[in-house]
C-alpha cells in the first residue's frame, strides 16, 4: 500500500461546504482540490445536496471542474472513473455507520478511517486493473473484492 500520511483535517463545517460549492461553480482553486477536499466534497454532496443526483452527475462536475483550472480528463490524467466510484461507494458505507452527526465530524472521521487513505481502493482493485485506461474512462468492477455492506469502510 501506499507510505503513511496524516490527512489535513477540516475545522469547521463552512470550510468544507465551500470546497463542495467551488467544486460546483469551477471556483475552487486547483491547489486546494486534494485528496481530502475530493472526500470532504462527495461527502457534502451525498449528505447535504439531495439536488444533485451523485451518481449521473460526478464525472461530468469533476471532468468541468478539471478543465475549468486548466486541467485535461484523458487516458493519462484527470477524471478517473473507477476511483471516483469506488469512493462514493465507500462514502455512503461509511455515512451508513459512523455515530457522528456534523458534517465536519463525519468529514474527519472519514479521513482519518481506513477508508479515507488514498490507497482504500487498492483493497478492491489490483494495481494494474485500478490504473489502466478502461478504469480511468468508465467504470470497471473490481477484481479483488465486491463491494458491499460486507466490506465496511471502517474496517
Amino acid at each position: 500500500m501506499t507510505t503513511e500520511y496524516s490527512p489535513r483535517l477540516f475545522e469547521r463545517d463552512d470550510d468544507i461546504r465551500a470546497i463542495g460549492e467551488g467544486l460546483l461553480a469551477c471556483t475552487l482553486p486547483r491547489a486546494a482540490w486534494t485528496h481530502e477536499a475530493h472526500l470532504g466534497a462527495c461527502l457534502w454532496l451525498i449528505a447535504e445536496r439531495p439536488d444533485i443526483d451523485v451518481d449521473a452527475d460526478i464525472a461530468d462536475i469533476i471532468c468541468r471542474f478539471n478543465e475549468s483550472v486548466g486541467g485535461v480528463n484523458d487516458d493519462h490524467n484527470g477524471y478517473h472513473d473507477s476511483i471516483t466510484r469506488a469512493y462514493v461507494a465507500g462514502v455512503r458505507l461509511f455515512l451508513a455507520a459512523t455515530p457522528e452527526t456534523t458534517l465536519v465530524g463525519r468529514v474527519n472521521a472519514l479521513l482519518l478511517s481506513d477508508m479515507g487513505r488514498r490507497d482504500w481502493p487498492l483493497r478492491f482493485y489490483s494495481r494494474d486493473l485500478l490504473f489502466s485506461v478502461a478504469a480511468r474512462r468508465g467504470f470497471v468492477e473490481p477484481d479483488l473484492a465486491p463491494f458491499s455492506d460486507n466490506h465496511s469502510p471502517l474496517a
